[in-house]
């Protein structure tokens, strides 16, 4: 969970009137799936949990997809932040 604090100081930089901001949701929605990821490691047979994390997946996916489009720097820059990978293109 140190990442998880990591990545929240980084936010906590911002102002608040960026909650509706494609990173913002992106950044919640990571901190969610490490949440989620954590509780899985624990309870491996908690199924909808696995599904909820797998539509949380999806939704940060969609996102990351929209703001490479719109924004390739922006899109960079919050990937390395997060330290997740980049999505594969079709």
């Amino acid at each position: 969970m140190v990442k998880s604090s990591f990545i929240s100081v980084i936010f906590q930089e911002k102002n608040e009137e960026s909650c509706g901001s494609v990173e913002f949701q992106v950044w919640r929605f990571t901190n969610k799936i490490r949440r989620l990821t954590s509780h899985l490691e624990l309870h491996r047979k908690d199924y909808l949990s696995q599904r909820g994390l797998r539509k949380i997946l999806e939704k940060r996916q969609r996102l990351l997809a929209y703001l490479s489009k719109k924004n390739r720097v922006r899109y960079k820059e919050l990937i390395s932040q997060l330290n997740i990978r980049e999505s594969k293109t079709r």
